[in-house]
């Protein structure tokens, strides 16, 4: 294929053959870091507060700002990565993760934490949507699953090692850090992505001139803002009226966006939210069954983590060592996620869907039938296969969304797809939060933590059903979980 960038007359110069498994070495290391620091903050609360005061609103934007701040730019940055290159993106965004945790670490009150951790998640945002970006657009057909299978890993991993590394790091108080380690930790390893993705990562992967959209961007964010701030802040708030009015306004700001994105596709510009992207059965359908997916994964970490502290009494490393099981069986799974379904499609999604179903109505009936008294072993087995379930569905999904996107819109695909994840990890945390702390009550016992986390267990159920339909629909497409007649098509290759 022609480059259509090159000037007429100019030989291009041969690429050089993209090694895959140093390149995603390199781009995953960058992915399970910004996860990292997604789930870290969690068990650095209650040292959050000790150390620099930090009240339950701090607390709130010191997690929901990092959340927010990355999923509100997540678009851009994969805009950004379709313009500029992925690989100069990814170098950046890498960077200025690195500057921004250091800032995290060094901040001296609930303020500077809080700003640093905004410009953190920004920084986030320009990162990690170059990874699926260069998958999709670089990676050869036949490894792509491979790669969304590690992919899927890594973020797991991430998820997991928030909890039970960042429990690990404060307590061994390196040189009386305590929790500043969670944050200074990434910036030598950070500092080495950034050089080995200079030398390792694709230089070139844009197709085509892209524009940008400012007030597309704008909008997205602004309407991203008034749903997750609320969304994160109304609980402990008790839901005051600006909460309210604030999603409210979330309506009206979306559909003046819609309006404006819709109008500059008919003048021919570049706007941030690709119409024809979800065309694509492939592309619509992953979107949903990611958002049933996040919006249970999100909410159980959340709440499982406060029944293990609060309603069963273990302390942070300890509840986070609970999750291990989880996190190993969820990567072993991912590894062979891919083997399964090319061996029997979308089907073996579905049946993944069921073991995670069966991990959590097994944990769901447990906690109904014997409360408090529920053991740490039978909550450790449904764990075991929450994980081995999530292993296989989690990869697939990212896979299925992305197989029919075009390299010059793999950014935006990418991006659109994480924000949307995203934000439904945030609104799972918010919506099955407040279920959980409905049903615990204003002084909770070990025996409503219990209950609580039943219900709130049993909503999750319903939530994977939803991805267990969603990927049966999947084989319609072409009786494999392809779509064949689309307007985004498979990737081609220089």
């Amino acid at each position: 294929m022609t480059n259509t960038l090159t000037p007429p007359g100019v030989k291009e110069a041969a690429r050089p053959p993209l090694r895959p498994g140093p390149v995603l070495l390199v781009l995953l290391s960058a992915m399970f870091f910004a996860q990292f620091d997604f789930f870290v903050v969690n068990v650095a609360a209650p040292s959050l507060e000790e150390s620099i005061n930090a009240g339950p609103a701090a607390l709130e934007l010191v997690v929901g700002g990092y959340a927010f701040a990355y999923a509100a730019g997540m678009i851009t940055g994969g805009r950004l990565g379709d313009k500029y290159g992925y690989r100069r993106l990814f170098v950046i965004g890498t960077i200025a993760f690195a500057v921004t945790s250091l800032l995290c670490g060094i901040a001296v009150n609930p303020e500077q934490l809080i700003v640093a951790r905004l410009a953190q998640g920004l920084a986030g945002a320009v990162m990690v949507p170059q990874v699926l970006a260069i998958v999709t657009a670089d990676f050869p057909d036949d490894r792509k699953p491979w790669a969304m299978a590690w992919y899927g890993a890594a973020a797991g991993l991430g998820s997991i090692a928030g909890q039970v590394l960042g429990g690990g790091l404060i307590a061994a108080d390196f040189a009386g850090l305590g929790w500043r380690t969670i944050f200074l930790i990434n910036v030598p390893f950070c500092a080495v992505i950034a050089v080995a993705a200079m030398r390792v990562l694709p230089a070139r992967t844009q197709r085509r001139k892209v524009g940008l959209d400012p007030i597309g961007a704008l909008g997205v964010s602004v309407a991203l803002a008034l749903l997750l701030v609320p969304l994160t802040m109304g609980h402990t708030s008790h839901w005051p009226a600006w909460t309210w009015i604030s999603m409210a306004l979330a309506i009206p700001v979306a559909l003046i966006t819609l309006h404006w994105e819709k109008l500059l596709t008919r003048k021919g510009g570049s706007p941030v939210l690709v119409f024809p992207l979800f065309r694509s059965p492939s592309f619509r359908g992953g979107m949903i069954a990611s958002t049933a997916f996040m919006l249970y994964f999100g909410s159980f970490m959340f709440t499982l983590t406060l029944l293990l502290q609060s309603g069963l009494g273990l302390g942070p490393l300890e509840a986070g060592l609970v999750f291990s099981p989880m996190g190993i069986l969820f990567t072993a799974t991912s590894m062979i996620g891919g083997r399964l379904t090319n061996r029997w499609g979308m089907g073996a999604l579905v049946v993944s869907s069921l073991v995670t179903a069966a991990g959590l109505i097994a944990l769901a009936a447990r906690l109904f039938v014997s409360g408090a008294d529920t053991g740490l072993p039978w909550i450790v087995v449904c764990l075991c296969l929450i994980g081995s379930g999530n292993g296989v569905v989690l990869p697939a999904l990212f896979g299925a969304a992305l197989m029919r996107v075009r390299p010059q819109d793999a950014g935006i695909a990418s991006g659109i797809l994480t924000t949307t994840q995203q934000f439904a990890s945030a609104a799972g945390v918010a919506v099955i939060g407040a279920v959980f702390f409905a049903v615990a009550g204003t002084e909770p016992t070990s025996g409503s933590w219990a209950t609580a986390m039943g219900w709130a267990t049993g909503i999750s159920v319903l939530m994977v059903f939803v991805v267990m339909w969603m990927t049966w629909t999947f084989r319609r497409f072409t009786g494999d979980g392809t779509d064949r007649n689309t307007v985004v098509q498979a990737p081609a290759h220089v």
